[in-house]
């Protein structure tokens, strides 16, 4: 088998960063996230490649929380595009677990299925190859075995990582991923070396028949009571690998300008405002409700798949204590009019 030498890791992430922008998992300072590798400050930074998640997720690679879309120039009635910003430069995510690369599978088939797909995402994405991490030791708030996600062997991947101790068995599953191994060839080894087992999740819970009970429950007092601690931060669609909500915006200075998408949040007020004024999720409760049922009933209906990959951020960041695991259970338990 490949494998990659724990001790040539920084020179293979420079080899590869020669051509492409590769996002890692890494420590800066009070932030922990996917940050290009090109401004990694050794001494300050941390690689956190062993850590089984950081805060923010790999999605800002293919879905920027800030994206310039089009430059135009406006004369009278008229508006002339005059530039825009399809960026497809190569990019690697490297070291990304399985619930993360599910979360960007769920954007594929958002933005690139369905007859329609989006130019700004869809170039990004055509510039990108994805270098997974597989996971052997579930943490204390990892649930993806219940969100239809293969932990150790994640599905979507151009190159998968497995840990051997000091090195890492490196397993090529597409066309991006040998041209990417082409690049560190010379790095590589030959060698036989021992994988882990994977050991059992500590967080159990089980999502079958969740989402068409749902559909049964827009209406269920339930609501009322989950909700009730909820403050509408949004950091948990903010952490979320998967949340892929945004607002576009525009940017003007006399007769020209431009416009650029950031995202946005579901758990806002304004999220759901109309140009008249009017809200169809005014309440707290009708938002605390839209974000659950999304996750768990409305994504799984459209696209087969429940769009929470089961990674534990929501949970460990949220500040009144809200868990989806719980909510999942009390669904399963609620009590519902046939």
């Amino acid at each position: 088998m490949k494998v990659l030498s724990k001790a040539k890791l920084e020179e293979a992430l420079n080899k590869l960063s020669e051509a492409n922008e590769v996002f890692v998992p890494m420590q800066k300072k009070a932030q922990s996230g996917y940050f290009p590798w090109n401004s990694f400050v050794s001494g300050q930074d941390e690689l956190m490649l062993e850590a089984l998640n950081v805060y923010q997720s790999p999605k800002g690679a293919v879905l920027p929380q800030t994206e310039k879309m089009y430059r135009y120039q406006q004369g009278g009635m008229e508006i002339n595009i005059e530039e825009t910003f399809e960026d497809s430069h190569p990019t690697i995510i490297f070291g990304a677990r399985a619930c993360d690369v599910k979360g960007i599978l769920a954007m594929d088939e958002v933005f690139l299925t369905r007859g329609y797909e989006d130019s700004f995402y869809k170039a990004r994405r055509s510039g990108n190859t994805i270098i997974a991490n597989a996971c052997y030791e579930p943490g204390p708030n990892c649930f993806c075995n219940a969100m239809e996600v293969d932990c150790v062997n994640p599905a979507g991947t151009d190159v998968i990582l497995r840990d051997g101790g000091d090195a890492y068995v490196w397993e090529v599953k597409s066309e991006k991923g040998e041209a990417v191994t082409a690049v560190i060839a010379g790095l590589l080894e030959e060698k036989e070396v021992s994988l882990p087992q994977l050991k059992p999740f500590v967080q159990k819970v089980d999502y079958s028949g969740v989402a068409e009970k749902l559909k049964t429950m827009f209406e269920h007092p339930l609501w009322d009571k989950l909700s009730e601690p909820c403050v509408n931060c949004g950091m948990c669609t903010f952490v979320c690998p998967s949340c892929y909500c945004f607002d576009i915006q525009v940017k003007m200075w006399g007769d020209e300008g431009y416009r650029f998408r950031a995202w946005d949040s579901c758990m806002f007020e304004e999220y759901s405002r109309e140009a008249g004024g009017g809200n169809p999720r005014g309440a707290s409760k009708e938002r605390f409700r839209q974000r659950f049922l999304h996750k768990l009933e409305f994504f799984t209906e459209r696209y087969g798949t429940p769009l929470c990959t089961g990674c534990g951020r929501c949970m460990i960041v949220c500040p009144t204590d809200i868990n989806i695991v719980r909510i999942i259970d009390a669904v399963k338990e609620a009590e519902v009019n046939d």
